[in-house]
């Protein structure tokens, strides 16, 4: 999600160490040293490592990755792939999902009900993941819908303010659920009707699972159990269990809720500000998001939901043994012996990362088998040390500072207060970490989107220890676990820092090898071990400053054996660049464009709907929409190669 560094929420004051602190010794990178000086150093096991399954060595293939030329840079409104590839739009904002009986069409002037937005595609496509059914030809896509554009969502923004229009806001926000299937002629549909199709809003009835459900901090007058939370948020990067469920993550939820006149330290830590947030209304129509009158609410955000695709009749879970945070996504990898473990950072200035190791086994079957999977287990917090070991801290009740004497009665409340917790265990201040992926060597990769708040609000600011004076351009973290995925320990180090190596500030030149870029957000490693690269540059930041020569945002493609990367695809003006998934045999990449048009305030201007974009249909009266982009080989190979 593209924000107003002036308006991002930035709410850790503990005395933490940051990961620039602790950087100074890791300031080598495997693609500034080259492999050969990382094998011979701490990054040995990386080097070395392979996924629990893989028949030997790294499980990669031993020729070349990336097979592709390299498309420019560039600032024009359209999407551009690298020769030899062709890219199809389907499943813009507004189109209709396929419920049955109910295929509203979507209105150029913004006009659509809210009872029509229900039926159709959300607004700003996130995390997205193929679930095939008939080999690699036909399956359900599950995206996330991030938040809204009440600017562009209806015919006069927000000039005048209704029920209606909070409630249309809401039916924009969620998941979708559709069926897609190839044609005879390589192209790609979704089916309408089709059985799974699906909505999930703001709206829609969930239940808490885990540690938290029922506790005291989530129980509201229209919930007194605290068992039935409604609606699903900010819904960011995303995750798949091997038991074939989708986990959707609510990212910046504080951003809906207005504050209390004096918010009280729990509040404050979680970035609630007195009044109305900055964007939405949505409290003047709906009561739940006014905090100073249900103040629990807001707890009731900020976790990792579960949903089955399969079953159109299914509840949604908030997995609150994974923990409360602003989550940007899950990844999750398995043990030797068969347990789930989940990765997720929060996108925040200063926040952190975070792993949960469940207790229990995966079940073999499906979703029902594994219905309390994530229930049960251990959630750990993050710590880089200097000498590039790190350590996992467990946020576990009663062990270390996690007390009640320090405000923590139950499991459940270190639960809610994931942050509180994890600032009492010392764990370190990240800047913005965003999406997690597990590479085919073993290694996990994070993003680092940016921070450019360093010295202010009493944060840490430059010294001798930190690397980046001003960390504009981002870069990538990885760590290799000791032992397994469970591990207590890591060994890390810093995979690239994005950047320009013609910028004439130091700090933002980086250590790219190949083609340059900024603002890494979205991360995912293929079938092959090619790491797949998106990039988030705030609209309010692009074509300025660090940032002048990097055109629009664009998806990379890493080898991580050599550390090369190549520019794969470039986006609409104003766009994000997000979600990344295949079709089995990799021979269908399907990716989402969030928020083309996007103006440098973020909110659209109702009168000039097209006056930064009209991606991707450029019609006369049209106006930008997030969509799905699905690219192929035109000689049907596989992609990337």
């Amino acid at each position: 999600m593209a924000k107003d560094f002036a308006t991002m929420e930035d709410s850790n004051r503990s005395g933490n160490p940051s990961i620039h602190e602790v950087s100074a010794l890791r300031r080598r990178t495997l693609l500034g040293g080259g492999l050969a000086s990382a094998v011979g150093g701490l990054l040995a096991p990386l080097a070395a490592a392979s996924l629990p399954g893989c028949a030997s060595g790294t499980g990669m293939p031993s020729g070349p990755l990336l097979g592709f030329k390299s498309v420019p840079i560039g600032t024009a409104d359209r999407i551009v792939v690298p020769e030899g590839y062709v890219a199809q739009v389907i499943a813009p904002w507004g189109d209709p999902v396929g419920l049955s009986g109910e295929n509203p069409a979507f209105k150029e002037d913004g006009s659509n009900t809210a009872a029509e937005q229900e039926a159709q595609f959300g607004m700003h496509h996130d995390g997205i993941h193929f679930y095939a059914q008939e080999g690699s030809r036909q399956g359900l896509l599950v995206m996330n819908h991030e938040y809204t554009d009440d600017g562009l969502l209806h015919a006069d923004g927000m000039k005048t303010w209704t029920a209606e229009k909070v409630r249309k806001s809401q039916a924009a926000h969620g998941v979708s659920v559709v069926e897609v299937a190839q044609k005879a002629d390589g192209q790609w549909e979704v089916v309408r009707p089709s059985p799974w199709a699906r909505r999930i809003t703001a709206r829609t009835p969930m239940a808490f699972g885990g540690p938290a459900a029922g506790h005291a901090l989530l129980r509201t007058a229209a919930d007194p159990a605290g068992m039935r939370p409604l609606g699903t948020l900010n819904n960011c990067g995303s995750g798949i269990t091997p038991w074939g469920t989708y986990l959707t993550c609510e990212e910046n939820f504080i951003n809906y809720f207005k504050g209390p006149d004096t918010p009280n330290a729990h509040e404050t830590r979680w970035g609630l500000r007195k009044g109305e947030p900055a964007g939405y209304r949505w409290s003047e129509h709906d009561e739940r998001f006014d905090a100073s009158k249900h103040p629990n609410e807001p707890n009731r955000f900020g976790w990792i939901v579960e949903i089955d695709p399969f079953n159109f009749s299914s509840t949604p879970v908030k997995r609150t043994a994974l923990g409360r945070a602003a989550h940007e996504g899950a990844t999750v990898a398995v043990t030797k012996d068969g347990r789930a473990v989940v990765y997720s950072g929060e996108d925040s200035r200063f926040e952190y990362i975070y792993k949960f190791v469940s207790r229990d086994k995966i079940r073999p079957g499906g979703a029902r088998e594994n219905a309390e999977l994530l229930d049960h287990g251990t959630l750990y917090v993050a710590r880089f040390n200097a000498d590039g070991s790190g350590q996992w801290l467990p946020l576990t009740h009663g062990q270390g500072p996690l007390t009640a004497a320090n405000g923590f009665a139950d499991a459940g409340e270190v639960m809610v207060k994931t942050r509180q917790a994890s600032d009492l265990l010392g764990a370190t201040k990240m800047d913005r970490p965003e999406w997690i992926a597990v590479g085919k060597d073993g290694a996990v990769y994070c993003t680092l989107t940016n921070n450019s708040n360093r010295g202010g609000n009493g944060q840490p600011g430059v010294d001798a220890a930190n690397p980046r004076a001003n960390n504009s351009m981002g870069n990538i973290i990885r760590w290799k676990e000791t032992g397994d995925f469970d591990g207590a320990r890591f060994q890390w180090d810093h995979f690239i820092l994005a950047g320009d190596p013609a910028n004439e500030r130091a700090d933002a030149k980086g250590s790219v090898k190949g083609d340059m870029f900024a603002c890494p957000d979205g991360l995912w490693a293929d079938h092959r071990g090619v790491l797949w690269v998106q990039t988030d540059m705030s609209t309010s930041a692009m074509g300025k400053g660090d940032l002048a020569r990097m055109g629009n945002n664009a998806m990379l493609a890493a080898d991580p054996r050599t550390g090369e990367i190549r520019r794969f695809l470039v986006g609409p003006s104003g766009c994000e660049i997000t979600g990344a998934t295949m079709a089995p045999d990799g021979k269908t990449l399907f990716i989402n464009i969030q928020h083309p048009g996007e103006s440098p305030s973020e909110r659209s201007d109702p009168a000039e709907p097209r006056k930064f974009s009209n991606w991707p249909e450029h019609r006369a009266a049209g106006r930008p929409r997030s969509a799905t982009v699905v690219i192929r080989k035109a000689d049907g190979g596989v992609v990337g190669t």
